[in-house]
């Protein structure tokens, strides 16, 4: 049989931080259960980071283990930069839950598991030929089982609602126990749950009920099921507004902020694709900044909309993902020839093709870099996590207008979908930069400044009539031209101009270590977390490492070459088969060293750690 856990004293547990996954069939409201979970541990002050797993089906067969949700949260009273490791706690929800999610619970781990559900037929749908909470499968964790289910049906049974109906409050249930097992304050969760079902007070009674349910059968059955508690204090911080934010939501925030910072109303065109629709989600919501959302009958449609606001004189943006970011692929060499400002969000996922719709990747760089027809460069950008995605967004927005380009920001499914404390700036901290349409004496419409930017002229503008499109043009005139010379010119102009854009933009720093270290560890995009952390802990123990993150991933900071050059060890973590490495080398001649994970899900701390160590022998 499984161990269980000691009898546990009066005091609870003191830990630095854990890790929580919660996990159930994908109707049984594992993100609604982690995102108020995330909620309430950030009301504690606990820094956190999350990673919600769920899966591509709609609706996936019950009790299947390709319908399996997941939500797991890492929280502490430290520095909190991953979703963390391995879990410490799993609440296994039903038969598949348990088997999808056990191998990545650290040994020794505490599973929390729904007896109610673990019958003969949830078995084999798992493909448990006998119930692993009856066998010596466990015996490497600590197991707590009992019967949610009927726990659940018994704390609601006064609101007379059938079963099925009822079962909908096992979630809240089980939120409850885990509230009281990390002493969180139930009353944020009560307020929501009063509001979302305002129109239906009974509903919000029941889950209310389970809830205070899930909460006193801890208190009461502890010693008996030896339920542990958990002490983790809250995190040091600066003073200031803090609220928790998603990736979704910190990139919408930024794309507005970014608009308002070059003083241009906002239209975004997009078609819903995961990961991507929650931006058109957001965004729909923030009309009152002038925001215009459009959602498109496709791909093609949606950036073409935007790129005619672009035209118009507004701020064009779109957003996809790889297979949609393909199907717009002739679009964006449309905003290169006619030189539009055009912000182009990539919320990455597994591929090719329609690949792992709900997991995440890196696999776009190349695309984003060289995924157009004929030299039709333009600046890319990637966020590191949910939070610098803000950052990222208003970068995009400043590039994009001040240089009139089409910019691309890289971003993928776990920035989209996790959540961490943001610390919210004042708009006063970013350089205010208006745009400029010309409204002067006649002139070509590819007049271009200092930074090869042309003029950008809004439809209307008395004595400036003129007309741009995907045929190349003249240099001096703006008439279409196919003279072999001007097209050199043109292109070389366009790529000048693009390469430029390295005169605006910070040099490379370094995130930990420098120039005198053995061994570098590069990286970009969501590899941040594991990266630093791994990093950290290999200096830790007496190992010389830096590390460097790009952000402007195209074109690359001035000194890049010259800090990569200083290394003879240069390790490249990427979620995809090696596509950062490649260009590095390319770009800088230096031996850079894959190190590639496309299994869909993030890289851990350890697996970084462990390539640090074998490459430096």
């Amino acid at each position: 049989m499984a161990t269980k856990l000691k009898e546990t004293t009066a005091h609870a547990e003191q830990r630095e931080a854990v890790t929580v996954r919660f996990a159930g069939d994908s109707g049984d409201g594992m993100q609604l259960t982690g995102g108020q979970f995330t909620q309430s541990t950030a009301l504690a002050g606990s820094d956190l980071a999350t990673f919600p797993d769920f899966p591509a089906e709609i609706r996936a067969p019950q009790g299947t283990t390709f319908g399996v949700s997941a939500f797991q949260i890492n929280f502490g009273s430290e520095a909190i930069e991953t979703a963390g490791d391995a879990p410490d706690i799993l609440v296994a929800m039903n038969p598949a839950a348990l088997k999808t999610n056990l191998a990545a619970l650290k040994p020794g781990g505490l599973i929390i598991a729904d007896t109610g559900e673990f019958g003969a037929r949830n078995l084999k749908k798992a493909g448990y030929e006998e119930s692993p909470l009856e066998t010596d499968e466990l015996k490497d964790y600590q197991l707590v089982a009992f019967d949610i289910s009927a726990q659940t049906l018994e704390s609601v049974k006064e609101f007379g609602l059938g079963n099925k109906e009822a079962l909908r409050s096992k979630n809240m249930w089980t939120l409850g126990l885990v509230l009281w097992m990390f002493d969180r304050d139930r009353q944020p969760i009560v307020d929501w749950l009063n509001a979302k079902f305002l129109k239906k007070p009974e509903i919000a009674a029941a889950n209310i009920a389970a809830l205070n349910a899930g909460h006193a059968y801890g208190e009461t059955a502890e010693v008996q099921q030896g339920l542990g508690r958990y002490q983790v204090g809250a995190a040091e911080t600066e003073p200031g507004l803090y609220r928790t934010v998603t990736g979704g939501e910190s990139l919408a925030l930024g794309l507005v902020a970014g608009a308002s910072l070059v003083d241009l109303p906002m239209f975004f065109g997009s078609y819903p694709i995961t990961p991507a629709s929650p931006l058109l989600h957001t965004l729909s919501r923030l009309k009152e900044f002038g925001v215009t959302t459009f959602q498109a009958e496709d791909e093609i449609a949606a950036i073409c909309s935007a790129i005619g606001a672009s035209y118009a004189g507004q701020l064009g943006v779109t957003s996809s993902s790889g297979p949609g970011i393909a199907l717009k692929g002739e679009a964006m060499g449309l905003a290169v020839m006619t030189e539009l400002p055009l912000v182009i969000v990539n919320s990455q996922r597994g591929g090719p093709s329609t690949g792992l719709p709900t997991k995440t990747e890196q696999s776009d760089l190349y695309q984003a870099l060289y995924g157009r027809n004929g030299d039709a460069p333009m600046p890319v950008i990637a966020a590191r996590s949910p939070v610098d995605a803000f950052d990222c967004a208003i970068e995009a927005c400043r590039i994009a207008v001040e240089y009139m380009t089409p910019v691309m920001l890289l971003t993928d499914g776990y920035i989209g979908n996790a959540a961490e404390p943001w610390r919210v700036p004042s708009i006063d901290d970013y350089e205010h930069r208006p745009a400029r349409h010309y409204e002067g004496e006649p002139v070509s419409p590819y007049s271009r400044d200092e930074k090869l930017a042309r003029v950008w002229i809004k439809p209307g503008t008395p004595g400036l009539m003129h007309r741009i499109g995907g045929i190349e043009k003249n240099y001096e005139t703006g008439n279409i031209d196919y003279a072999p010379a001007n097209h050199q010119k043109m292109t070389d102009t366009r790529q000048a101009k693009v390469e430029g854009v390295a005169d605006s933009i910070p040099d490379q720093d370094f995130e930990i270590g420098g120039p005198g270290d053995d061994m570098l560890v590069v990286g970009w995009g969501s590899t941040y977390g594991p990266i630093h952390q791994a990093v950290k802990r290999a200096r830790a123990g007496g190992a010389n490492v830096a590390q460097l993150h790009i952000r402007h991933l195209w074109p690359f900071p001035k000194n890049l070459g010259m800090l990569l050059r200083g290394f003879d060890k240069i390790l490249v973590p990427e979620m995809n088969t090696g596509q950062l490495k490649t260009v590095l080398r390319d770009q800088f001649l230096v031996d850079a060293q894959p190190l590639n994970k496309v299994s869909g899900q993030p890289f851990k701390i350890a697996e970084i750690e462990a390539a640090i160590a074998e490459m430096l022998g």
